[in-house]
This record gives C-alpha cells, structure tokens and sequence, in this order.
C-alpha cells in the first residue's frame, strides 16, 4: 500500500462523516467570539488579532490565541458559517493524516492507516470538529504533530520550536510539545518502536536519541520560543482582570477536592476514549459535581482506571512494545494541562479536550496493529469506518443551532443546571418571558453558586414588569460576581436586540448604581 493512498484515505474519511458540519450554525462560545466580536469582522484585525485577547474585551478579555483568532478574520471575509465549518475540516483532515504520518514512519503501513482511520471518526473530536471554536483543539494539535515530527524524525530543532510557538499562539494545551518529544526519544529512541516493521516505507525502523549537545540545543530553542510567547501573552492580557475561570463545580471545593475530582473524571475520559456511545455537550453541577472524600465510589472507580494505565504502560516496557508504551504516555502528557491535577480549570470533563490525548490511543493502537495484513486489516479498518463513523456522523447534527444543543444536553444531562439556562436565555429570544423566568429559576434552583441564571431570571422578570423581584436577583448576581459588569452590558444589549428597551435602560441604571463600589 502507497504511503500517499493511506494519507488520502484517511483525510477522506475524517472529511465524510463530518459532511453534515457544514449545515451548522454558530453555537454557545461562537456567538460570543465570533458573532459578537467587532475584531473578528473588520479586516483590521489581521493587525490586531497578535496584540487582542481571544474573549472579547467585554466578557473580560482573558486567554490568548491569536492565530486562531486570526483564522476567524480571515474565514469571516471569505464566507458564513458554511465556510467556518470548511475550514474546520480541512484542519481535522491534516491532523488525522499527521497521525498516519507518525504512524507509519514507527510502525509501517497497516499502523498508519488504523491510526489514521481511528483518529478521523473517532465520536469524541465532534464537539472540536463540528463547533467552530473547537479549532483552537484542532490548530494546536496539529502544530503539536509537526513539532514532535521535527524533533523526533527529522533532526530539526529550530523547526521543532516554531511550530511549537505556532502551537501555543493556538490553544495553551500545545505546551505539552517538549514533553512529547522528550518521551520520544525516551521510548521509541532505545532500539526502535519495537517489532517488525510494517510492509512499505518507514516502519519499525531503529530510532536514535540525539546527542546531549543536540538536545541542548533544542532545550535552547525551546526556552527562547516558550519566552517570546509568554511574555507577549502577559503584555497583551496585562490590561485585564486575571480572575481565574474555575468549572462550577470548584467555585467552593478544596484543593483537595478538586484533586479527589480529577481522579473521578478518569473514569469519564476513559469511557470516552474507549466506548464512545453516550456524549454530552455539558458535564455541569448536578450532572458532575465534586467528589467530597477518598471513601466516594467515584474516586475509587477514577484511581482504578489510572492503576491500569499504569499497568499497562509498564507492561508494554517490559515487552518492548515501544509504540504502545509512547501512545500510553502521550495520552497521559497531552491530558495533564486540562486534567485538574496541577491546577483548577474551567471544566471538570469536556469531550473537545480529548483531541490530543486521543493521538495517543491512535498510536497505541497502531502498534498492535502493525502486523496486520489482508482481510483482517480490512475488517479492522471497515468496522472502525463504519461504527466510529455512523456515530460520529448522528453526533454532528447535535451541535447545528443552540436549539438543537440545548435540547440534546436536557436529555443527555438533565441533571445539568447549564440546560435551563440556556433555555432561558431561547425563551427571551422568543418573547416568552414567564418560560424563561422559570427556566433560570430551575437553574439556580439546581446550582445556586453560578450568577449567570439570576441575571437571565432579572432580565425575565424585568420583562414580566416585576422590577422589585428583578433588583432582589440582580443583588444576588452581584454578590456571586463581584466586577461583572460584561455581563450587564452583553444582557442589556440582548435586550435592546430583542426590543425591550425598559429592561436594558434598567440593567444599566443598576450598573451604574454599582459604579461607586
């Protein structure tokens, strides 16, 4: 099999069972950093973009992508939606091909093409694939390739390290890069990737570590692009309040408890990685909530799914199974900057957040895959394409418009205090004031410590001509968010939009009365 045809076939397929993308809309954070963001539709922000945060300065200005922010600008002169999600493909095609690329220069042809194949329709990348701001995933992973290939296979430092920087100007989970390259040379670079090779160019071949001097020099070159992006990030986003966005569920937890939740979640993001049949847009309080104590089922189950990880990774040590083991400990590196274990984030789980380590399980699988030939590769292959992509092709429409997400996270969630809320904010938009009243309410009812629900309930009850009840839920906003005034101003302008100019002249009476404090 020709290197080429496994690369186009596995680009192929990642762009087929995404097909339906194109008939989505913007959704949740698209309207927000597209849609609402003046930057994105100006040509000047291809200026401005470098020197901007990625969140609009009106819903506080924090994180820092600018050449995903970029894209946006560009995409947005180009076409609508339909094009945004063109592009989201085209970007979901090269990182599965990447990942054949790795593949079969370790472990052969039939590696690559299982690798590939299981990256490009496996169900959990739906929501980075067929959201438009899921590109940050997208861009940074495939940078992230780049840079290990750059280091690993081709010897190429200064390389290596560009893309690592154009990696982090994408999402932050590019940092990973150096370690995956370290890990690399670690376990593929003593005898090899282990086992015979494939059929075809490039497998199995003996890989050699570099030198000290050599990995100097990449230490080096690492050091100055981690430096220059770091210093440019802190200047750009000095200017804004560096209030740290925590999930919901850690607003009142310890650090022990956000620990003891993290370990949970394992059991999640393996069921997710392994059995993709059940997804969900949302793992908000009451769906997911912390885990109290070391005694809870749930920290048992977690520290069970990392115990056989652990096993599994020294097994494949022992047995010279280099590819498995590196996929092992990628999956691991590429999870840890959104696992909860150095530091509180803004989600306990999220399905787009397993792009990158699901990199690893691709190139785990390959290497137990490198011997296929024949029929059992095509019974391999085929029953990958037809069951991860007949999933992944149903879970697209999910994400076509906020109706159609909001519903699939009141059935896939119901416990989930985020589906009311945002059915509140669908009921506004809809002139149904007393529904969206009583949405917000069944929010807050479920989780009282996120502010948001009492904002879109004032905004109801405003709407009802119930002022006294709207200042008594705009006072608990304010207790819960201190400096929100973003919020006000993106609430009052929905308001204007939607012709309730009462409501948003009283929203910014109350921020203006807030002003003195």
């Amino acid at each position: 099999m020709r290197a080429r045809s496994v690369y186009l076939a596995v680009a192929a397929c990642a762009v087929i069972v995404y097909l339906g993308a194109l008939w989505n809309e913007f959704v949740w954070d698209d309207q927000v950093i597209v849609l609402g963001n003046p930057l994105v539709q100006t040509w000047a922000g291809l200026a401005t973009a470098f020197a901007s945060p990625y969140w609009p300065p009106f819903v506080g200005g924090y994180l820092y992508r600018p050449l995903t922010l970029l894209t946006y600008v560009l995409d947005w002169h180009i076409g609508g939606a339909a094009w945004f999600h063109v592009v989201n493909l085209s970007w979901h095609a090269g990182v599965s091909a990447l990942v054949a690329v790795l593949a079969r220069r370790w472990a052969g042809d039939a590696a690559a093409l299982v690798a590939g194949m299981l990256f490009a329709v496996h169900p959990v990348h739906v929501e980075a694939v067929a959201n438009v701001v899921g590109r940050a995933e997208l861009m940074a992973a495939a940078f992230t390739l780049l840079a290990v290939y750059a280091a690993v296979e081709a010897d190429r430092p200064v390389w290596s390290a560009v893309c690592w920087a154009l990696g982090l100007l994408s999402k932050e989970v590019a940092v990973v890069a150096p370690a995956l390259v370290v890990a690399g040379w670690g376990l593929l670079g003593a005898g090899g990737a282990g086992g015979a090779g494939g059929e075809g160019g490039g497998g199995g071949e003996s890989l050699r570590r570099p030198p000290r001097r050599r990995m100097v020099t990449y230490a080096v070159c690492w050091l100055l692009a981690g430096l220059v992006c770091l210093t440019v990030r802190e200047v750009v986003l000095h200017p804004y309040a560096r209030s740290h966005d925590l999930a919901a569920a850690f607003q009142r937890a310890s650090p022990l408890q956000v620990r003891l939740t993290a370990v949970a979640a394992l059991a999640d993001v393996a069921r997710l990685l392994l059995f993709p049949l059940a997804l969900r847009a949302d793992y908000s309080p009451g769906e997911r909530t912390t885990v109290p104590s070391p005694l809870e089922w749930r920290f048992g189950l977690g520290l069970l799914v990392l115990a056989t990880w652990v096993a599994l990774l020294a097994l494949a040590w022992r047995r010279q199974r280099r590819l498995e083991a590196y996929g092992l400990a990628w999956m691991a590196l590429a999870y840890a900057p959104v696992a909860n274990f150095l530091f509180p984030i803004g989600v306990v789980v999220a399905e787009r957040t397993q792009y990158l380590p699901s990199v690893g399980l691709a190139l785990a699988v390959a290497g137990l895959a490198r011997n296929l030939r024949g029929r059992a590769l095509g019974l391999v292959v085929g029953a990958m394409a037809v069951a991860g992509g007949a999933r992944t092709a149903l879970r697209v429409p999910v994400w076509r418009s906020n109706m159609s997400l909001t519903l699939s996270i009141l059935e896939d969630s119901p416990r989930s205090y985020v589906g009311p809320m945002i059915m509140a904010t669908i009921y506004l938009d809809q002139a149904r004031p007393a529904k969206a009243f009583e949405a917000a309410t069944t929010a807050s009812s479920i989780y009282p410590d996120d502010p948001r629900p009492y904002l879109k309930a004032a905004h109801a009850a405003l709407a009802l001509g119930r002022p006294a009840l709207a200042d008594s839920l705009l006072g608990r906003f304010d207790a819960l968010c201190k400096g929100c005034r973003g919020h006000y101003a993106a609430e009052a302008a929905a308001a204007r939009r939607l012709g309730n100019t009462a409501a948003a002249d009283s929203l910014a009476a109350h921020v203006r009365r807030l002003q003195p404090r």
